[in-house]
């Protein structure tokens, strides 16, 4: 038989009294309410590759609206002469680092080395970055670093008014920059039509009728100069009052006993033949004549094939992505909200009828919609176009998403509650069942703005659309760009906007995840 302990055989000397300290109540509760936004906020704060995720569509976002406005670059601008320079950060220059700093690597034979050399002997400029060269055994190929900026030199010779000319001399005078060179006579000039006027060939040269023109060097292996000179009796063929700051023997210089001037300009039809370094000409431009805010030459991401700055046309095509993209899926969440809650609540014969329009519609190509709204639309804006195309399909998933949660929220148990209450359907639709399925459709929306962007550029990369317009640019037309520019050895064309891309792909599908644990009602006091 189980013994069993009563209080009866518990000696009394076990039997002490209680203190108040000892004594335990139920306690005000001291933690704050937690509204549905809060607790969401804590849950996506802890998922730190959405916070991650966050931070880059934050910096991208800013990087569109802010990088306009530090460039005097635009879309539109280009300029063939500088087509493929490289990228150039100033900083990067001025400390003396071999990288970033408009140079590339450069392989060439003997005659390109020389030309090089040449430009570099009569401007200064450091075209041979440090004058470093390496050569291989037998001479064959000579292999540097190259300045693209300065590089291109003179170009060919240009042909501008008299008074264009003065104001240059002027600007000369005043700033202490060169932009005019000694001119060639055109009788020592070569004779193919490719080289007569190539501005970069001031030197004698071996054989003026061969195709590839060889420079003549001296005696001790320098370039010989092949300056027009001029006497004061043959001084009215051209324009030469002018003071240089490079070049010797300005104030005339004596030869077999004749005293000769180098002439900087010649006089034709239209005006002065000249030659001009294009670095500075191009400074004089845009500072003194075109007043764009330009300065110079700095192009921080490399030009395209055409000449455009990549920086601007990067930062103005992720702007117009952006406000492009929000806009739609903004627009497209309206109207698929709006459908699918209609749909999914009430069911039945409206569901049925509804369904079937939003499948026919939703069966249409995207391609076939834009190419129907060209055909027809014809000189209509291209963003027109493209926002028509997006929007006519585009609210169908998100209808679909959420009909799917009214259907799976619908028949719950405090929905039941509330009809049973007397609530509207209106209340019930976008009160009760609407926040429920809060987090999915958020999710969506998420993943909508660069699932919009990435389609936005497949078609301007493909070329079914064209942005080309004024300010307006894409970053599949910059891809586009880049893809032909991968065998000219300019990479870099496509390396910054294919960068952007990936990055924003990668952010919006971290960024949504997380959006997506932390709208979810079942997780709901996970964060404590």
């Amino acid at each position: 038989m189980a013994m069993t302990n009563k209080y009866e055989n518990i000696p009394a000397e076990k039997f002490q009294f209680a203190k108040k300290t000892d004594l335990s109540h139920d306690k005000k509760l001291d933690t704050k309410p937690v509204s549905y936004f809060q607790g969401a906020f804590r849950r996506f704060a802890k998922n730190k590759g959405a916070v991650v995720g966050g931070i880059v569509i934050m910096f991208l976002v800013l990087f569109a609206i802010v990088a306009p406005f530090f460039t005097p670059f635009i879309p539109s601008y280009y300029d063939m002469s500088y087509s493929y320079v490289t990228p150039k950060n100033q900083w990067f220059v001025d400390a003396g680092i071999d990288f970033w700093d408009g140079c590339k690597q450069k392989d060439t034979n003997y005659v390109g080395y020389l030309k090089d050399l040449a430009l570099q002997q009569e401007t200064g400029r450091e075209i041979i970055k440090h004058g470093e060269v390496e050569k291989n055994v037998d001479g064959s190929n000579y292999s540097y670093r190259y300045d693209t900026y300065f590089g291109f030199g003179f170009g060919k010779y240009k042909i501008i008014s008299e008074e264009k000319y003065k104001a240059i001399q002027a600007y000369q005078k005043e700033t202490g920059r060169q932009v005019l060179y000694p001119i060639v006579e055109v009788s020592d000039r070569p004779t193919l039509e490719k080289n007569k006027y190539d501005a970069n060939i001031y030197y004698v040269t071996q054989d003026p009728k061969a195709k590839t023109i060889r420079p003549k060097l001296s005696t001790s292996g320098e370039i010989i100069p092949n300056y027009w000179k001029y006497t004061e009796e043959t001084k009215g063929k051209t324009v030469a009052d002018y003071d240089s700051l490079r070049i010797e023997g300005e104030n005339g210089f004596t030869e077999n006993g004749e005293t000769y001037y180098y002439a900087y300009g010649r006089k034709v039809d239209g005006g002065i033949e000249i030659r001009a370094e294009y670095y500075e000409y191009y400074i004089y431009e845009h500072t003194m004549e075109k007043k764009d805010g330009i300065t110079e030459p700095l192009f921080l991401f490399g030009t395209t094939d055409a000449g455009k700055d990549i920086f601007a046309c990067l930062a103005y095509g992720a702007r117009f992505s952006f406000i492009f993209a929000i806009v739609v899926a903004a627009v497209n969440f309206i109207v698929g909200v709006i459908w699918g809650s209609i749909s999914g609540y009430f069911g039945g014969k409206i569901d049925l009828f509804m369904e079937r329009f939003a499948e026919i519609l939703g069966s249409v190509p995207t391609i076939i919609v834009i190419t129907l709204l060209k055909y027809h639309m014809g000189s209509a804006s291209q963003v027109l176009v493209l926002f028509i195309a997006f929007f006519a399909t585009g609210w169908i998933g998100m209808a679909g998403r959420t009909r799917m949660q009214f259907y799976r929220f619908k028949n719950q148990e405090y929905v039941l509650a509330a009809r049973t209450l007397g609530a509207s359907d209106t209340r019930i639709m976008f009160k009760h069942i609407f926040p429920n399925g809060l987090g999915t459709i958020v999710t969506s929306v998420a993943l909508v703005i660069p699932g919009m962007i990435y389609s936005e550029t497949s078609f301007t990369y493909l070329g079914i659309i064209n942005l080309e317009a004024g300010n307006i640019t894409s970053v599949g037309t910059l891809i586009a760009a880049g893809q032909k520019s991968i065998t000219a050895g300019a990479a870099y064309v496509a390396l910054f906007p294919c960068v952007f891309l990936i990055l924003m792909m990668l952010s919006f599908n971290l960024f949504g995840n997380g959006l997506r644990d932390a709208f979810n009602p079942s997780l709901r006091g996970s964060e404590e």
